[in-house]
């Protein structure tokens, strides 16, 4: 009989083998014993691994337009599904079809609005929290944060204009600037904390911000490096001009509700796998390294 603090559940021998470096061993059923609290649990049970994240956020998630699937967007910024699953892209897509496999189940990405997507996370609206996440003191209160699996930091795209003027975040620290950033990132901690004196703007999306500068009606745009400098590819102009030097360093990683020690158990050891046998640095090659991708972009 099982304990009363844990439930005994067949699953892939993956959770044992894993951290061995047994990854192309063929699949076993094992019994393991979860605590009853434990969200691998539910997401056995359930056949889904749920993972909230934002769709938008180049090179992390996007809409591959190859889909051919007609949305409406829909008050929380997310879309629609009409029938059927949008197709998305990107590297948190393909990290979570990997470990969705990794555990024999079906992954389902949930498009949430970021600044209530901790919420939602506690609510049980997903399993796991993507989508580029910085690691804070402030979210550390309320989730728990697997391993880091990269480090990025904000950076600044400046309208033309600016250019000379404006050479460091630093110079944007005056109430003639207008500087946007998103509702509940690190950029609008950043805006707030460095460069207070700034004209401060919000903007629904990262698109919608870094467009106001390529328009003129913001003067800069401070956000995580890696989208920046998606941006700029995409819209090479001469209004725009891209401080791709970060001036901060914050370590990013997958968050879950508190006090789950099974599920961060197997997410660091995940990682650690996909890391060791070469699967994080092809990902990561593909979205941060390759342009290929960027003509299917909707």
């Amino acid at each position: 009989m099982a304990k009363t603090c844990g439930t005994k559940i067949i699953i892939a021998v993956f959770l044992t083998l894993l951290g061995a470096g047994l990854w192309n061993t063929p699949a076993l059923a094992v019994d393991i014993e979860l605590s009853k609290d434990s969200t691998l649990e539910g997401i056995l049970r359930r056949g889904e691994l749920r993972i909230g994240l934002e769709v938008g956020y180049m090179p992390f998630e996007m809409i591959d337009k190859r889909s051919g699937v007609r949305q409406r967007e829909i008050r929380h910024g997310g879309f629609r599904r009409q029938g059927r699953q949008l197709s998305l892209m990107g590297f948190d897509i393909d990290i979570g079809i990997e470990m969705a496999k990794a555990l024999g189940v079906k992954p389902v990405f949930v498009d949430t609005y970021w600044p209530s997507i901790i919420p939602a996370l506690i609510l049980g609206r997903f399993d796991v929290i993507f989508g580029g996440m910085s690691v804070t003191e402030a979210r550390k209160k309320k989730v728990d944060f697997a391993d880091p699996f990269m480090t990025v930091g904000q950076t600044v795209l400046l309208h033309a204009k600016h250019k000379g003027a404006v050479t460091s975040y630093k110079d944007l620290n005056d109430p003639k600037y207008v500087v946007v950033s998103k509702p509940g990132t690190t950029g609008e901690q950043a805006v707030k904390n460095m460069i207070p004196k700034a004209t401060y703007e919000t903007a629904d999306t990262e698109v919608d911000g870094a467009m106001r500068v390529l328009e003129g009606t913001a003067d800069a745009f401070v956000y995580d490096l890696p989208f920046n400098a998606v941006f700029s590819a995409l819209h090479p102009s001469d209004q725009l001009v891209f401080l791709d030097e970060p001036f901060t360093e914050e370590p990013i990683a997958w968050a879950i509700r508190k006090n789950d020690p099974d599920f961060i158990k197997f997410l660091n050891e995940f990682l650690a796998q996909i890391k060791a046998d070469g699967r994080f640095d092809k990902i990561y090659d593909k979205w941060f390294n390759s342009s290929e991708w960027y003509k299917y972009v909707r």
